[in-house]
Formats: C-alpha cells, sequence, structure tokens
C-alpha cells in the first residue's frame, strides 16, 4: 500500500497565553532544516510520520507519538525520516515562561529547566501537548474572528482561552515534572574558550558590518586556519554560519513588531531581501512576511 505523502506547509502563529512565544502547526516532506537554534523552548509532538535530527551530538528520530524537546540556544537540524515525512505541533516557549512554572510547581524559585537529548517518549504527555495546542489554535483562530465581526459559533472566545490555558499549564507542567532536570554547573573555563567569546562579540557587535576571518584571528592571536577551527569545534559553525543564524535571531523582534522585510533585512547585514528570504526559509520554514503575518 502506498502511503500518502505530506506536502510542506507551515503555519506560524501567536497566542495571548503564551506571550512572547511562536507557535507552529506544519507538515513536512521536502523541506530540510539547516542547522540552527532557538532563543526559546522547543517543545514539539510529532503526530503522524517520523523526523529525523541532529542534535548534541548524535543522530536521533522521533516517531508519532513523541516529543523531541530541544534546550535553548542548542544546534539542531531537521529532516522527513519516512518517506511520507511528519506531521507536528510545535511550541516554541520563552525560557523566562518555563522557568516560573518550574518555581510554582515547586514553590520556590528554580534554577535553568534542562531536558536530555534522547526523545521523549511519553504518549500521555503528547496527547496533553497536542490537545492543548489545538486549543489555542482554536481559541486564538476565534478570537480573530470575533475581533474583524465575523460569525461565530456563540461560546465566547474568553471561555476558549479558559480551557486552552488550563490545557497549557498542565501540558507544560508535566513535561516539567516529568522529564525536566537541572543543568549542570559547568565545568572550568577551557583554556581556549575566552578566544571564542571574543570572537562571537566581534561577530555579533555590529552585523551589519562585514568581517573577514582574518579579523577574528588579529583579535584573537590565532592564525586564520587555527581561528577557524577552534570556533567550529566550540559552536558546531564556522563563524559565517553562526552569525547568520544570530542574524536571523535577532530578526525576529521587528518582524514581529511589523517592520518592513526589506528594512530587516538590511539593518541585520543581509545582502538583499531574497538573501534573507532565503536563510529564514531554510530555518523556519516560511519566508519572513509569511512568517511576520502570523
Amino acid at each position: 500500500m502506498t502511503l500518502s505523502r505530506f506536502r510542506d506547509s507551515a503555519r506560524y502563529w501567536r497566542s495571548p497565553l503564551l506571550p512572547g512565544a511562536e507557535l507552529l502547526t506544519a507538515e513536512y516532506h521536502d523541506h530540510e532544516f539547516t542547522p540552527h537554534w532557538h532563543d526559546a523552548y522547543t517543545v514539539p509532538v510529532i503526530e503522524e510520520g517520523a523526523e529525523c535530527y541532529r542534535y548534541s551530538g548524535s543522530h536521533h528520530v522521533a516517531e508519532a507519538g513523541s516529543v523531541p524537546v530541544i534546550n535553548p540556544g542548542e544546534l539542531h537540524t531537521g529532516a522527513r525520516a519516512v518517506d511520507e515525512g511528519w506531521r507536528y505541533r510545535v511550541m516554541y516557549v520563552p525560557v523566562d515562561y518555563l522557568q516560573a512554572l518550574a518555581g510554582e510547581i515547586a514553590g520556590c524559585p528554580q534554577p535553568l529547566p534542562w531536558f536530555d537529548a534522547e526523545v521523549i517518549r511519553d504518549l500521555d504527555l503528547a496527547r496533553r501537548l497536542s490537545r492543548a495546542h489545538q486549543l489555542m489554535e482554536t481559541a486564538t483562530d476565534r478570537s480573530r474572528r470575533q475581533a474583524s465581526g465575523a460569525q461565530t459559533h456563540p461560546t465566547p472566545a474568553s471561555s476558549d482561552l479558559l480551557t486552552a490555558e488550563d490545557a497549557l499549564i498542565d501540558a507544560l507542567s508535566t513535561l516539567l515534572t516529568r522529564h525536566a532536570r537541572t543543568r549542570a554547573a559547568p565545568l572550568a573555563t577551557a583554556p581556549n574558550e575566552p578566544r571564542v567569546e571574543s570572537m562571537k562579540a566581534l561577530l555579533a557587535a555590529d552585523l551589519a558590518t562585514p568581517l573577514r576571518v582574518a579579523d577574528l584571528a588579529q583579535a584573537v592571536g590565532l592564525s586564520p586556519f587555527h581561528a577557524t577551527r577552534l570556533f567550529t569545534q566550540s559552536t558546531g559553525l564556522p563563524p559565517h554560519a553562526w552569525r547568520t543564524q544570530l542574524r536571523l535571531q535577532r530578526a525576529l523582534a521587528p518582524l514581529r513588531a511589523g517592520a518592513a522585510v526589506a528594512d530587516v533585512a538590511a539593518a541585520q547585514g543581509f545582502t538583499d531581501q531574497s538573501h534573507f528570504t532565503r536563510h529564514f526559509r531554510r530555518m523556519f520554514g516560511v519566508p519572513p512576511g509569511r512568517w511576520q503575518t502570523a
């Protein structure tokens, strides 16, 4: 029997229940995510098919009913693991929200929650996360229709939001109590770490200013070859790719605020709008204009 194939289709949206968060409802077949990171916790639930990805130095496969959480700032990829592709829902949960929730559960301030690199296989958790995501999406859509004056079901949007918020808190609380750990204290600073941090600072100082590897090398007293190798070993990306990812992360706030895509591209140091759009699509699966209209 031939399985139906998913198409590349992604919808980003936002909910007042998770301020500052992005939410994603998507299915993919041909799209492959290049190495990238998010500043938030990536909390997906795979609903159909399977996704494979590289994360924390290993190859992982997340099948239907699994929850492959990615910690903030951690490099990862993404692609189909089976012929038909995969369909999933994702919450990009802000760090301060999840840490505050952990504190509420414990009754006192908590360290940053952290999750093991292995795929979480917990069907009950997956159902809770999927339900919360669906309820938030329904409530958000209904609120928009009511705000626009469109006819909707007589159920008040406020009731939808209350039900969705209960489900959200339940799902994320379950994730924390069953699977969260405390991040281990960092080991003593490696001799080369200050050099990597210096190169990062130089790359991040003004994203619109052109830089060469020779500039980084000179700043830390290394040859271009050794500077590039050290940076790549430490971050998982060569300097130019790391800077591109940082540019994309910093583009999100002005896009969310309604800035023109062309202006954002120029301010973040991209050659032109098409250059920006190409990289943005690789990371988010949609062009910046579509992401912005969410």
